[in-house]
């Protein structure tokens, strides 16, 4: 793959051969990032797992301290006096089963986050082949199948992320953006990796954690040192 020259210029200052202490990594990312939009960051943490195993799977949520920088916008999928709850909290769209057509037939998806309530699930199961592949079917252990929308909406719109193993058995994350201080992304990196600490699995025998890459929208990648966890 062909690079640029501004990302060829970015790479000479990341040694690709080192693995550097988060603070570091982080300092790095953002000095590499040369885009002339505000670039986010993101975080790679490639693990010993295999997600064919049900038992070895991780899946979860996380509210990181001071965002993503991102405005979410954020569906909420309910009926009765939930709909005005909602509301109240601050979702962006609300609606109940008469949503169900406009996703699946004129495919309509100006959301980045799903919540429904547990009653509306067995409707919301339509829309799995839509929103499942997008990775926005709502899942409880995500917090996003519940009856208290409202804090479901504010935690979302406060900075909550999602993580799940993709494929590889990677878990792609944002962190923030390149404009956020060194230490709010700190903060947000330590609130992500504790959360994937906690999570691994009880039935992964061997390594968990095999790499830690931080890397920018547009610049080279950055690589941790896995020791620290």
């Amino acid at each position: 793959m062909k690079h640029g020259k501004k990302y060829t210029e970015a790479a000479k200052l990341v040694d690709r051969t080192a693995f550097y202490e988060p603070e570091e990594a982080i300092a790095l990312v953002k000095k590499a990032a040369t885009a002339k939009f505000d670039e986010t960051i993101e975080v790679h943490i490639r693990t010993g797992c295999d997600g064919r195993h049900a038992e070895q799977q991780i899946r979860g949520a996380v509210v990181l301290p001071n965002g993503t920088g991102k405005k979410v916008r954020v569906l909420v999928i309910a009926k009765g006096d939930k709909i005005a709850e909602a509301e109240a909290a601050g979702a962006d769209h609300v609606g109940g089963e008469e949503l169900i057509p406009r996703i699946q037939n004129d495919g309509w998806l100006d959301f980045d986050v799903v919540v429904a309530t547990p009653d509306m699930m067995g409707i919301v199961g339509r829309l799995g082949k839509i929103l499942g592949p997008k990775g926005l079917m709502p899942n409880p252990k995500a917090g996003t199948v519940t009856m208290d929308v409202t804090k479901a909406v504010n935690d979302i719109k406060a900075g909550k992320i999602e993580y799940r193993l993709d494929k590889t058995n990677i878990v792609h994350v944002p962190v923030g953006k390149v404009s956020f201080t060194d230490e709010a992304l700190q903060e947000n990196f330590n609130a992500l990796m504790d959360a994937i600490v906690k999570a691994k699995p009880s039935a992964l025998k061997g390594q968990y954690l095999r790499s830690i890459t931080l890397t920018s929208t547009m610049g080279p990648g950055v690589k941790v040192n896995v020791a620290r966890f």
